[in-house]
This record gives C-alpha cells, structure tokens and sequence, in this order.
C-alpha cells in the first residue's frame, strides 16, 4: 500500500508506525472473511480493510468525522484480522494508533463522553466495581441492561493455599475479576500449590481498559506502577507473572513494546513482558500426571477461547490440548476463531453488536451438547453467562474442582 502521510505525524514516532503498518497491507481481503463485524454488517468499512483505509486518510490529512469515529469503535479488536493475514499486517497497533488520533480530533457526545470516562473511572478499581455491584442490587431495574446484567457469581470464596514452596510466582488479580469471580485467582493458587509452586498475590489493573478506550498515558501509568509493585518480587527471583485473565495477559505482554522508548521503565517493561505467562502456559510446562490420576470422570465440555488467547497472545489451541491431555472430552465448536463479543468493554459500548455475537457464539458452543461451557477470560465468562444454558466457568477451577 502506498502512502503519503500528512507532515504533521510522518515523522513521530506513532506516524513511522503507522507508515510501517500500512505498506505492509496487500488489499487482499482475507481479514474480512474472519472479521466479526463484517460478517454481521457487510459493510467494507465495518472490516479490517476498510478500517485500514479509514485510518490511512486520516493519518494522510483527510478530517476525520463522526462516521470514522464510529467505525472504529464498532472494531472489537479481537485480532483475528491479524492471524488471517497473508502478509503479517499489525493491524491492532494500527487501530490504537488510530483510535488515539480520532480521540483527538473528533468530539463524541456528551452522555458518550460521560460513560465512557465513567468505565475508566469505575471498572479498573476492584472497591469501586464491589460498590457498583451492592448498588446494582439495589437499583436494577433503573440499571441500563447491560450494567443490570452484571453481578458476582460466586459469593463465597475458597481459600488461598498458606505454602513456602521453593519455586515462586506472583499473579496479577486484576480488577473486574476479583469482585465477579474471586474464585479464579484462588482455584490458580490451589493446582500450583498441588505442583510444588506458590503463587503470591500482586494487585492492579493491567490498563487494557484505560489503552483500549484510547486514554494511552492513563493506561501507561497503570503499566508503570504494576512494574514498580512487581519488581522486587521479580528480582527476588519470581519465576513468571501469571495471568488467568487473556485479556490483561495480552496487555502485560505488551508492556515492553508500549513502553520502548521510557528510558526508565523500557527495561524492567521489557523483563516484565517476557516473564509474563498465561495459566496455560504454566501448566503446559509442568508435569501433571498427578494431577491427571485425581480427574474422576471429567465433564464433557464446550471450550470457548477469547480472542485474547488466541490471536492476541497466539496460543490458539494449548489450552485444548493442556485439557485433552488431562482426560476432559472437547466438544466441537464451529467458528470458533469468532468474538463472543464481549471484548472488554465493547459488551457495553456497542451493546446491539455484541448481543448479536453472543447469541451466535452460544449456540456454537452448545450445539453438540456439553455439560458446561470453560473459558480464559473474566469478559467472556461474565458475558456467556448471560445467555448460556449450561454453566460458564473458568478452565482452572475445573482442575481445582
């Protein structure tokens, strides 16, 4: 793809990129016969080429205006564009990049405004979302649906394994997910603990939230003070950050490459980034023939992998096989590489769009049958929840069980 981009950011930083990012792009099309939104909305403009040539006129000159705006929020980010493509086109970095310039450039309206700085102020602080929780409870019906909709499945909690294991790890806790499913985190300590490995606690938000509704600098200074709270623990000789939730493992990762050019943190972001793993990750490397001679017939189930998982971090198929290889029966799940629309907090931004998603992605799953559905992600299980006929759960705690 040729480019010419506008002199005001040929020569940032962001615009190299970007200028990178586009002339890699063929024009082919690939990406939207896997696009989820193109595939509702057959809209060129509502797929990944589209989006790219939104942002290439953009990023060339062209006004931005309310249309290009909404465009590119109807964009889930999931990815799949980028393990279609023939030609390796980074188009999630592309679409920050952006989404930040349209910020910029484009007012939204008041109540979106509103609402969306509501969420940054809201969803990364655990406290914060207990307390929007104890009032949805009380004020439901005046709730939005989908706000009403969310509430914490699992009220009573396990307990965290006391260990002085040799071996040593830390896990994020996140934000959404210790007050909707507290028990993730604790079933991860648990199966560890079984394996001869502690796992400590580290509180924060990974700033997914904050980067993907283009407040870049808020969700750097979440990354920065996670690094800062996480380094002596690392120099103490913790062997890897775990993650039980895609999607602040996909933002983890990517510490490294968002903060390259921090001469004081590019670094440690950079260790941070490399020693960042996926629960499954961890288990894959690890022997679990004592763990697998516990599993008493195991459930048929329907595994659901968020976007997160498997285009973003690329580890589309290790948690099947980490569960096969345990004994569990995997149903067939057509589509599969599809969003279920949750995608942050895409569920209640672009709440027609992703119910619309949802309902396919739950008759995927349960159309051969399973007993319950299993997942990698606090988005999508809370959000499969809402209309799946079976129970959601998070893979780890069917080890835990």
């Amino acid at each position: 793809m040729q480019t010419s981009l506008a002199e005001t950011i040929k020569e940032t930083p962001e615009g190299k990129e970007a200028d990178r990012i586009l002339r890699a792009c063929v024009h082919c099309g690939f990406c939207n016969a896997t696009c989820p939104t193109y595939q509702l909305l057959g809209d060129e403009l509502d797929g990944p080429r589209g989006r790219i040539y939104l942002i290439k006129s953009l990023l060339e000159g062209q006004t931005p205006g309310r249309a290009t705006q909404v465009h590119l929020d109807r964009c889930l980010t999931c990815r799949s564009c980028e393990t279609t493509c023939p030609s390796g086109v980074e188009y999630g970095r592309l679409a920050d990049i952006g989404r930040q310039e349209v910020e910029r450039l484009v007012k939204r309206p008041f109540l979106e405004r509103l609402f969306r700085l509501g969420l940054r102020r809201i969803l990364p602080y655990p406290r914060r979302v207990n307390v929007l929780l104890q009032m949805a409870r009380l004020i439901q019906p005046l709730l939005p649906t989908s706000l009403s909709r969310m509430r914490a499945r699992q009220l009573v909690n396990k307990s965290w394994p006391v260990t002085r294991h040799a071996r040593k790890m830390l896990v994020l806790t996140g934000c959404v997910q210790p007050a909707l499913a507290p028990n993730i985190n604790t079933a991860a300590a648990r199966v560890l603990d079984y394996l001869g490995i502690t796992l400590r606690p580290a509180e924060g938000c990974c700033g997914a939230i904050s980067h993907h509704l283009a407040a870049t600098d808020e969700a750097l200074s979440f990354a920065r003070r996670n690094i800062d709270a996480w380094w002596p623990a690392i120099e103490q000789g913790a062997e890897a950050i775990v993650i039980t939730a895609s999607g602040c493992g996909a933002m983890v990762k990517d510490y490294g490459y968002l903060l390259r050019r921090d001469a004081q943190y590019a670094a440690r972001a950079a260790r941070v980034s490399a020693i960042a793993r996926d629960i499954s990750e961890v288990l894959a490397a690890e022997d679990l023939a004592r763990l697998k001679s516990l599993l008493r017939s195991p459930p048929r189930i329907a595994f659901h992998s968020p976007c997160t998982l498997q285009h973003g971090q690329r580890l589309a198929g290790l948690t099947e096989s980490l569960l096969q290889r345990l004994g569990f029966h995997l149903t067939k799940v057509e589509n599969s590489h599809l969003c279920c629309g949750s995608a942050g907090t895409y569920s209640l931004l672009q709440r027609s769009l992703s119910r619309r998603l949802l309902l396919d992605k739950i008759e995927a799953l349960e159309k051969d049958g399973p007993a319950l559905i299993a997942t990698a992600n606090i988005g999508c299980y809370q959000f499969l929840q809402e209309e799946a006929h079976v129970p959601v759960r998070h893979w780890i705690e069917l080890l835990d069980d």
